[in-house]
């Protein structure tokens, strides 16, 4: 498993949201679909109302979220 940021932004009426989300994942596809999947859930926001700008993978040594971090290194 690799460590995966996806960028992107919501765009509802009245409302535009930029996102920034580090996640487990495969492959990028995978990553963006599961952002698209949890941002949809707890924000209650469908995926013609959000767009995903870039996903990129991370490198060890440049993951922000301490519990990835401790997942992916493991120390």
């Amino acid at each position: 498993m690799k460590v995966f940021k996806v960028t992107g932004e919501i765009y509802k009426p009245n409302l535009n949201t930029p996102f920034v989300r580090e996640l487990l994942a495969d492959k990028a596809e995978h990553a963006a679909e599961k952002v698209y999947a949890e941002i949809g859930s707890r924000h209650r926001v469908k995926r013609h109302h959000m767009k995903v700008t870039k996903v990129e993978e991370v490198p060890t040594d440049e993951i922000e979220n301490p519990i990835l971090k401790k997942l992916v290194v493991g120390a």
